[in-house]
């Protein structure tokens, strides 16, 4: 790792800030605030500009650059990371344009998906978002991106059209199907270690409102719902993009009752059909008699309210795994290790995958290998909930190691590894040549390296 001696050249690029400044201290904390980021500095451009100025000016004086929005994923990197890097946070420099004849949107920087609903909203438009709505929506698609309508529609990066990156080498260069295509196809999925993505051009998806909501049960009726639905989603229509989630609420004052000091099953998603044809769909779950049911058509940028996502910065651990198809065992398994009495889980999630997903595109991650994602969180507000969070997360993925694919998505993998394990070796090793052409310096840092 590179230690540059003189950062004043760097700090006078932009608004760039030092350890001991209370700015620094603002700067590099990330959405999971369980993670301590030390930066050899910390830069916040507010425009293309600045952040160019930045990006030249580190790598001119041997620093290694860290790009991040949000910090969802600060977990991924690992400890040495950012020692003696530029943590480049483009969360202040943001913005969305949409064109509602050629449905697209252009999304700048940091922008969150909340912020790009809210602008498409009123042309009846929509995107292949995320389940929350304080992601930001460059980071999501770097990583692939999964969404509610992804059955249907695919990856989130199968929508885009185009990205404007800053390289090492301080330049701006389009990549698109047409434009440095090699580029193009490695950022389609393939992770930050190529550059820094300063805005994406997407298509959008021509939806007003959709068939959404969740229904949930108490936790005692887990091993009736879990392979029920396991059961219904493996013949489910590619118009339906569920997840199932054991969730456990602490008690809360400011949680609502039906949700304060539970635990609970909850079957949640979206249904892209009419309300007939969506209530022939969810039939079965309906008939399972849910204690609450509040699937029904809602305005498209409300989906992302939808999964309870938490509302803001949040101390977590995780773990993740991509599964195949699921037995009765494997419900078992889920729910036995899902539901331990004396579990720090906050929750265990599969999250339904196949239909388009499974249909290769031409990129870096051309598709999702499995048929479910398994996701877990435990709180980790404190170094010893820390520990127990990350023994627990694990114990559920190693409970359905059985029925792991062995690959992992960026998106949910928050655990520091190499990229490697994201991709076949022929992927890796043209993604690695990628990287070598477009930053033979090495001075990217990424959260899921290709190195």
């Amino acid at each position: 790792m590179i230690h540059p001696v003189d950062l004043s050249p760097v700090v006078q690029s932009g608004p760039v800030h030092l350890p001991g400044q209370l700015e620094y201290s603002i700067a590099t904390t990330p959405w999971n605030v369980a993670v301590a980021q030390q930066p050899a500095l910390v830069g916040v451009p507010r425009s293309e500009g600045e952040l160019v100025t930045m990006v030249r000016e580190a790598v001119a004086h041997g620093l290694r650059i860290a790009p991040q929005s949000t910090g969802h994923a600060a977990s991924a990197l690992t400890p040495d990371a950012l020692d003696g890097a530029l943590l480049l946070r483009v969360h202040e420099y943001t913005g969305v344009t949409v064109d509602p004849v050629r449905r697209t949107a252009r999304i700048v920087g940091g922008t969150l998906w909340r912020d790009v609903l809210a602008t498409c909203a009123p042309h009846g438009l929509t995107a292949l978002h995320g389940s929350a709505g304080d992601v930001s929506a460059i980071g999501f698609l770097l990583g692939g991106g999964l969404s509610f309508y992804s059955r249907a529609h695919g990856l989130g990066t199968s929508a885009v059209r185009a990205f404007d990156v800053v390289t090492s080498d301080g330049d701006v260069r389009r990549a698109s199907s047409e434009e440095n295509p090699d580029l193009f196809w490695a950022l389609k999925g393939g992770g930050g270690s190529f550059g820094t993505v300063i805005a994406v051009e997407i298509d959008l998806l021509p939806f007003t409102d959709v068939v959404a909501g969740m229904m949930l049960w108490d936790i005692g009726a887990a091993a009736q719902i879990v392979p029920a639905w396991i059961a219904w989603s493996a013949n489910a229509p590619e118009t339906a993009t569920t997840s199932l989630r054991l969730m456990n609420f602490p008690p809360l004052p400011e949680l609502p009752d039906f949700l304060r000091g539970r635990r609970l099953v909850v079957i949640d998603g979206a249904v892209l059909a009419d309300d007939d044809a969506a209530a022939e769909i969810l039939a079965p779950l309906r008939d399972l008699a849910p204690e609450m049911d509040t699937v029904g058509r809602i305005p498209a940028a409300a989906l992302l309210a939808v999964h309870m996502d938490p509302p803001g910065p949040t101390p977590t651990v995780t773990d993740h795994a991509l599964l195949g198809p699921l037995t009765a065992e494997a419900a078992g398994a889920f729910v036995d290790a899902g539901t331990a009495a004396d579990s720090s889980l906050m929750f265990a999630e599969l999250r339904h995958l196949g239909g388009a997903l499974a249909r290769p595109i031409d990129a870096a991650l051309d598709r999702v290998d499995g048929d479910y994602a398994l996701f877990t969180a435990s709180i980790a507000a404190t170094p010893e909930l820390a520990a127990r969070g990350l023994a627990d997360t694990s114990a559920v993925v190693s409970a359905m190691g059985p029925w792991s694919t062995g690959r992992a998505l960026s998106n949910f993998d928050e655990r520091p590894r190499s990229g490697a394990g994201a991709f076949p070796a022929d992927t890796y090793a043209r993604l690695l040549r990628i990287r070598k052409a477009y930053d033979p310096l090495g001075a990217w840092v990424a959260a899921r390296p290709v190195e």
